[in-house]
C-alpha cells in the first residue's frame, strides 16, 4: 500500500536577517516533510537592507557587537577564523585578536549573515528539507484561496501555492519627491547616492542613527578625518569650503551613546511573564495599563540593581520620570552632552559595567511589544507623546566612532543642530532643495533655504493603505490596527482637538494606529477579527501600531520564535 506523504510548503517573503532567523527556526524544528521557498528581491540572502550596499557603505558600522548577536550556526568570532583572508584584510579584521565587544563594519556583518544563510541551507539539505531560493524576485500580490492554501504571485505574474506564508520583507522607504526634486532625498539609502561633492549647507531632517549614516557619508565626500594628539579632527577638501551640515531635531537633542549592556539580548528575568500580563489584563477590563508595565518592567527591578535610583523614581509617574530625564538632557548643549556621554560610555565599556537605567529603558521598550496591542487608546497616546521620544534617544546606542566623528565635525564648525517643533514644514523647490519652515527657540518664524535636503527620521511606521499586497487589503484578509478608548470623554476630547485618527465604530471610539492588526504570534487579523492560520508577518514597517519598538536583531529573534510556536 502506498501512503501519501503530506508535504508542508512554506514561503518566506524576503531574504534578510528576519528571514535568516525564521529559516533557522524551521531547520531546527525537525518538522517532517518541509518544503521552503525563499523569495529575495536582490541577489543575496542574509544581508537585507541595513547590511548590504542598499543600506551601508564602508564607513557605516553596526550598533551591536558579537556578544549581543544570537548564534546562528557559528558566532562572528568563530566565523572570522574561516572567512576569506582578502575579506578580513579589506575590513581590517584580525581573527586572532577578535574583540567580541567591539562593533563591526555593517558590510562585514552582512558577509557574516550571508555566510550563516549558506550554512543553514547546507544544514537544511542534510536534513532533507527541500529549499528553493528565488533571487531577484519581488512579490506583487498574495491571495488567500481557502483556509489552507495561499497563492503568492511574483512581479512576472508567476503563481506559487503554499500552506504557510511568512512576510519578512524588512525595511521600506516610501519615495515622495526624490525622483522629482533635484537634491531632495527621501532617505539616505542607498548611501552611495550621497557621495556628493558639495559647496553649500545641507539640511538633514532628524538626528537619529539614520541621520548619522548620512553625516558619515556626506562628510567623507567633502573632507577628511585625521588624528592629531590622540584626538579626531576634520578638514574640508578644496572646493568644499562652504560645505556644512545642519541637523534638525524636534527634541533639539542628539541620541545617546552606546555603552556596555549587562543583559546584552534585551531580556531580563525580572520582566513580567505572559501569564502575568494576561492576569492583569483580565483584572483591568481587558486592557493592559501602561503604568502597570512601567512599574513592573522598569521601576521595580531597580530595587535590587540600583536602590538609590529606585528611591529617586519610586513615586514618579511615567510623565514625571520622562520630564525629569528630558530636562536633564535639555539643560546641556547637545554636543557638550554628547562628549560627556561619550566619556561615560567609554568607562562603561572599559569596565564592563552597564549604565543600568538606560539598559532598563531599552528592556522596557522591547518588553512593550507584546502588551502594546492591549493598551487603551489613551495609553498609546501617552506612550507616543511622552515615553517613546525619550526611548528613541536613549536606546539608539550610537557607536563610539560615530560620536568621535560628530564631535570632530562640530569642533571644525561643519556640523550644527537646530531644534524645530513638530509643526515644522518642508517646502520643496522645483529647481532643487527645500525651504525649511520652523520656529526657533525664541519663537520667531524662520524660513531657511537649503540646496540639498535629506529626510533621515528613520523607518516610518507605515499605514494600512501602504500594505503592499492589494488582494489581502481588498478582500478583508487583513484589517487596520485599532485601539479602543477606555473613556468616551477622552475620545471626544482628542477628536475635538483635531486628531483625525479617532474613529467611531458601532458606538465606541477607537484610535487608528499605524499598520495592520496582528495577534501575539504575528498572525494577521481579518476584518471579522479572525486570525489567519497561514499568514504571519514580521515586517516591522507594517505592524508599528501593535509593535511599536524596532529592536532589530532582538525583535527578529523573538518574533521568529513566536511564529514558530504556532506555525504548525
Amino acid at each position: 500500500m502506498n501512503e501519501k506523504v503530506e508535504v508542508t510548503r512554506i514561503a518566506i517573503l524576503g531574504g534578510g536577517p528576519s528571514a535568516l532567523f525564521m529559516f533557522k527556526r524551521l531547520v531546527e524544528s525537525n518538522h517532517p516533510n518541509l518544503e521552503v521557498t525563499i523569495f529575495e528581491k536582490k541577489n543575496r540572502l542574509g544581508v537585507g537592507m541595513p547590511y548590504g550596499t542598499g543600506g551601508a557603505n564602508r564607513e557605516h558600522i553596526t550598533n551591536v557587537s558579537d556578544n549581543e548577536v544570537p548564534n546562528f550556526v557559528s558566532s562572528i568570532e568563530e566565523w572570522s577564523k574561516m572567512a576569506p583572508e582578502q575579506m578580513l584584510a579589506e575590513f581590517k579584521i584580525d581573527p586572532d585578536n577578535f574583540n567580541e565587544y567591539k562593533v563591526l563594519p555593517r558590510l562585514f556583518f552582512g558577509e557574516y549573515l550571508a555566510a550563516q544563510f549558506d550554512l543553514l541551507l547546507a544544514l537544511a539539505s542534510d536534513k532533507d528539507i527541500v529549499t528553493h531560493v528565488k533571487y531577484n524576485c519581488s512579490i506583487a500580490d498574495v491571495v488567500f484561496l481557502d483556509d489552507d492554501i495561499v497563492k503568492v504571485i511574483d512581479e512576472d505574474g508567476t503563481s506559487y501555492l503554499f500552506n504557510k506564508v511568512i512576510m519578512a520583507t524588512g525595511h521600506s522607504w516610501p519615495r515622495k519627491f526624490e525622483s522629482e526634486i533635484p537634491n531632495y532625498f527621501d532617505s539616505p539609502y542607498p548611501p552611495a547616492k550621497l557621495k556628493l561633492k558639495l559647496n553649500h549647507e545641507v539640511a538633514i531632517k532628524g538626528a537619529s542613527l539614520t541621520a548619522i549614516d548620512a553625516v558619515r557619508t556626506l562628510s567623507r565626500a567633502n573632507g577628511k578625518y585625521f588624528y592629531e594628539n590622540g584626538k579626531l579632527h576634520y578638514s574640508l577638501d578644496d572646493g568644499s569650503e562652504d560645505f556644512r551640515i545642519v541637523l534638525h531635531s524636534i527634541s533639539g537633542l542628539l541620541p545617546a551613546v552606546r555603552f556596555h549592556l549587562e543583559d546584552s539580548r534585551l531580556k531580563n528575568d525580572s520582566l513580567l511573564s505572559i501569564d502575568d500580563i494576561k492576569a492583569h489584563k483580565a483584572e483591568n477590563g481587558g486592557y493592559v495599563s501602561l503604568d502597570f508595565i512601567f512599574e513592573k518592567d522598569f521601576k521595580e527591578p531597580f530595587q535590587e540593581k540600583n536602590p538609590s535610583f529606585y528611591d529617586w523614581i519610586k513615586d514618579m509617574q511615567l510623565e514625571d520620570f520622562v520630564d525629569a530625564m528630558m530636562n536633564m538632557r535639555e539643560k546641556i548643549e547637545p554636543f557638550l552632552l554628547l562628549g560627556v556621554e561619550y566619556d561615560e560610555a567609554e568607562r562603561s565599556i572599559r569596565k564592563h559595567e552597564s549604565i543600568y537605567w538606560k539598559e532598563m529603558l531599552a528592556i522596557l521598550s522591547f518588553s512593550m511589544n507584546y502588551p502594546a496591542k492591549y493598551f487603551s487608546a489613551e495609553d498609546m497616546l501617552r506612550l507616543k507623546k511622552k515615553l517613546m521620544p525619550l526611548v528613541s534617544l536613549v536606546i539608539a546606542f550610537v557607536p563610539q566612532s560615530s560620536c568621535e566623528e560628530l564631535l570632530a565635525l562640530h569642533n571644525a564648525g561643519i556640523l550644527d543642530l537646530i531644534s524645530v517643533g513638530a509643526d515644522s514644514e518642508i517646502e520643496t523647490l522645483v529647481e532643487g532643495g527645500v525651504i525649511y519652515h520652523y520656529k526657533n527657540d525664541d519663537g520667531e518664524t524662520v524660513a531657511k533655504k537649503y540646496n540639498t535636503f535629506v529626510d533621515a527620521v528613520g523607518q516610518p511606521h507605515l499605514e494600512f493603505e501602504d500594505f503592499p499586497f492589494a488582494s489581502l487589503r481588498n478582500n478583508g484578509n487583513i484589517s487596520p490596527a485599532l485601539l479602543k478608548f477606555k473613556h468616551q470623554d477622552k475620545a471626544k476630547e482628542v477628536l475635538d482637538s483635531g486628531n483625525k485618527k479617532v474613529k467611531q465604530i458601532n458606538g465606541s471610539y477607537y484610535l487608528d494606529v499605524p499598520g495592520i492588526a496582528i495577534n501575539d504570534d504575528f498572525q494577521v487579523i481579518d476584518a471579522n477579527g479572525k486570525e489567519s492560520k497561514n499568514f504571519f508577518i514580521m515586517a516591522v514597517p507594517y505592524i508599528g501600531g501593535f509593535n511599536p519598538d524596532y529592536s532589530g536583531i532582538d525583535f527578529s529573534e523573538e518574533a521568529s520564535q513566536r511564529i514558530m510556536n504556532s506555525l504548525f
